[in-house]
């Protein structure tokens, strides 16, 4: 298949930018956004062997779409396939460091440069390609179908707004799509836009993260917090983005009129942010406690803040109702089903 001019002239900008690569990266470990120990493999350099025997590869861009990568995931490797699951977020890989089954590994994924996105391939010659949900990257796709790797969408969606920014490109979306062997699609509209946008083989699957388990919980500690909760209510501002967090605040200090015990539980999306949350609601006359820090909520704390990774199964567990983040914007909001599942 040949390249449109747009494919081709992307695909040089990226090579003739490969050089500042350096640049980006010491930009994004200053800002906490790269694992220093591992930046190597943002270049395409491996930091793991790869298993002997088939090799299923998996690529999300965060945290939402690991776990909805979750079940495939276990479905492969019970099978006696490695499944090797490419991120791009410190907070995804921790999660997957604590998820991940035997047989299953976890790589950054390299920047996409044609350079990187080759040597990547050529050191894990991965059997089959499951890209989640509209993780569209040029030369990633090029590059797989160069290495002979058979491409499949999973969990594939295509929104009202991207599918109208697409039109306007389309024979660049044209390009890529027609390089994916396979789409299944998380909606009727979804499999509608990416056919109308050029995916030659589209299926309607319906959405991963319904098949997705509940987050689990550490038993000790549920049973700890349960303890030092107890007689409280309790409610949870889950995954939460910038904002929001003075929403909860604002929240809890109405609550606490009726029921001067609440508490308020915060887990920022970003638990990076922790420290200035925390900064944010003292100001603003609240006793907060942070969980990273070790601290225990007691009878005073009115927020805790759950600044930590892959716990939100014991704090859904304590509260009875949660408020999923990323809602008050109009930007689609965070996943509510890991909630739902637990009867939130």
């Amino acid at each position: 298949m040949r390249f449109p001019l747009s494919l081709g002239a992307y695909r040089l900008a990226t090579l003739l930018a490969t050089p500042l690569s350096g640049v980006l990266l010491s930009l994004r470990l200053n800002k906490a956004k790269e694992d220093p120990l591992r930046i190597e493999e943002r270049r395409g350099v491996a930091s793991l062997e790869r298993p002997q025997g088939p090799l299923v590869w998996l690529h999300g861009a965060s945290v939402g779409e690991a776990l909805s990568l979750l079940p495939l995931i276990d479905r492969i490797t019970r099978s006696g396939c490695s499944a090797l699951v490419t991120t791009g977020t410190i907070t995804s890989a921790r999660l997957l460091a604590q998820r991940l089954p035997p047989g299953g590994l976890h790589q950054y994924a390299p920047l996409d440069a044609p350079r990187f996105m080759r040597r990547f391939f050529e050191h894990w010659q991965p059997d089959v390609a499951l890209i989640a949900e509209s993780e569209l990257w040029p030369n990633m796709i090029v590059e797989a179908r160069r290495a002979g790797v058979p491409l499949v969408m999973v969990n594939a969606r295509m929104s009202a707004r991207s599918y109208a920014r697409w039109r306007k490109a389309r024979t660049f979306i044209q390009a890529l799509l027609g390089r994916v062997d396979l789409c299944l699609a998380q909606s009727q509209a979804d499999a509608e836009r990416l056919a109308d946008l050029g995916a030659p083989d589209v299926r309607m699957t319906g959405n991963l993260k319904f098949d997705a388990p509940a987050p689990p919980a550490d038993r000790q500690e549920l049973a700890a917090l349960s303890g030092l909760t107890s007689g409280r209510q309790i409610w949870v501002a889950a995954s939460t983005h910038a904002g929001e967090e003075r929403l909860a605040a604002e929240a809890h200090m109405k609550l606490a009129e009726t029921f001067p015990d609440a508490l308020t539980l915060i887990a920022p999306r970003h638990p990076s942010r922790g420290e200035a949350i925390r900064a944010e609601l003292e100001a603003m006359g609240l006793n907060c406690a942070l969980r990273s820090r070790g601290e225990r909520p007691g009878r005073e704390t009115a927020v805790y803040i759950c600044d930590t990774i892959g716990e939100l199964g014991i704090f859904y567990r304590l509260a009875g109702v949660v408020m999923v983040g990323k809602s008050f914007n109009n930007d689609g909001g965070q996943n509510p089903i890991e909630a739902a599942k637990l009867a939130c």
